[in-house]
């Protein structure tokens, strides 16, 4: 009798203790951190040795902020990035946490190997929320109305000129124009012109969606309808204007195109050099610039051939995506917000970098630089450009539109020629894509 009141009463502890563990079993898996335990994440992107310095300054203030996570950098170079991240994705073997090119964030996104982020940036765990960001950044990470990905920075497209040479030349500076409400490509045709009769080059024009759909823009025209996704360029008569005149500036020599330059003469060495006296880039070219004390140089807004002092522009940038297969995904996400928060983006940003905020609120860590004279200019451009948006959800679009585009620099092919080729090209990959 003994014997069984004994059973009982352990069987009844034991009721009340399992219920118990487990609860506590439960509860530590919902975050390693929550435990205190150390949770190691790996983050992969390219860069220079220079860059990968500043991007360690994020990371290191992230896991000062966080002493329970600890990140990896893990640089990949970037010739081959995407097909080794591709590969590793595949494979179950990728980063948590790693970069990705507005050319290829679309594509990556339909393997489903993508964390969503909306949830996430909504919750007071985030360290940035999605309307922080101009809206014109999103470009290819965002489908259906989710994210996918969160700008690191961006890198509006602008026109530097050297003002030392065009002095030299007695030749108006683009700011003159500016100023006078006169910067249009009328005015881009008589500068670039006269440094042409001065024996250097006007402007080196470089192929890819950046330049190209700014040159289109600026003269009020359309590559693509931003609803439908339809290409509307052929149908679009200022859009055929802007290529027109991008022809006839190489057929006339007052712009030089970059494929066509000899091999290892890249427009930078060719500026600081005082051969050409404009090109087209965004922040990158500005350290570089600002270490030749020789030079002086500014910034000046793409020309604009509407009635408006400026148009949009193109804004090159890259996002930062986490492993959807990531066995510390909350962490993960964490990280991801705080480097493209304004902490994150202030520590590696501030002063004179070679990209600019993507969010709002810190402009003043690279503004006060005065680095070059005119830098606002290129904060007015985030507020009015785009990243790569309905070109990048299409595999294989860019590329394509790069080739035909090439033709036409080349003086293989003119203007209206190209036009059709992209038109017929474009809406056949658009089609094809979805499932038509």
């Amino acid at each position: 009798m003994r014997k069984a009141k004994l059973a009982f009463l352990f069987l009844a502890l034991l009721l009340v203790i399992v219920p118990v563990l487990q609860g506590c079993s439960d509860s530590s898996s919902t975050s390693s951190t929550d435990s205190g335990e150390t949770v190691n994440l790996t983050f992969s992107t390219w860069g220079n040795p220079g860059e990968l310095k500043v991007i360690q300054k994020a990371v290191d203030g992230f896991m000062k902020e966080n002493p329970n996570i600890k990140v990896k950098l893990v640089p990949i170079p970037s010739d081959g990035y995407i097909q080794k991240l591709q590969t590793q994705l595949q494979g179950s073997q990728a980063p948590d946490v790693f970069y990705l090119g507005d050319g290829d964030i679309s594509k990556i996104i339909e393997t489903g190997k993508l964390a969503p982020l909306s949830e996430f940036m909504n919750s007071s765990e985030s360290y940035v929320k999605p309307d922080e960001f101009s809206e014109g950044l999103w470009g290819g990470a965002k489908k259906d109305n989710e994210i996918y990905g969160v700008t690191v920075d961006c890198n509006p497209m602008l026109i530097y000129y050297n003002k030392k040479l065009l002095s030299e030349l007695d030749i108006k500076s683009p700011q003159e124009y500016f100023d006078a409400g006169e910067w249009n490509f009328a005015a881009m045709e008589e500068v670039t012109s006269q440094l042409r009769e001065a024996g250097k080059y006007g402007f080196i024009v470089d192929n890819w969606w950046g330049p190209v759909f700014s040159w289109i823009w600026a003269n009020g025209g359309e590559i693509y309808n931003k609803e439908t996704g339809e290409f509307v360029l052929d149908k679009n008569e200022k859009g055929i204007e802007a290529m027109s005149f991008l022809d006839r500036m190489i057929d006339e020599k007052n712009f030089k195109y970059a494929g066509s330059l000899p091999k290892g003469q890249g427009a930078e060495a060719m500026f600081m050099s005082g051969q050409v006296g404009m090109v087209g880039a965004g922040r990158w070219y500005t350290p570089l610039f600002h270490e030749n004390k020789a030079l002086e140089w500014d910034y000046i807004p793409w020309p604009s051939n509407t009635e408006n002092k400026t148009e949009p522009v193109g804004i090159p940038t890259a996002y930062m995506a986490a492993n959807n297969d990531s066995k510390h995904k909350e962490e993960a996400l964490k990280f991801v917000t705080y480097y493209t928060s304004k902490m994150g983006q202030k520590t590696r940003l501030a002063g004179i970098g070679n990209a600019i905020p993507s969010i709002g609120g810190i402009d003043e860590s690279v503004t006060d630089s005065k680095v070059p004279e005119h830098v606002e200019y290129i904060f007015d451009a985030r507020e009015q450009g785009f990243a790569n948006s309905v070109q990048s959800t299409v595999p294989g679009l860019d590329k394509e539109v790069i080739d035909l585009i090439d033709l036409m620099y080349l003086g293989k092919d003119d203007a209206k020629t190209t036009v059709k080729k992209l038109a017929k090209k474009a809406k056949e990959m658009i089609a094809e894509h979805k499932g038509e």
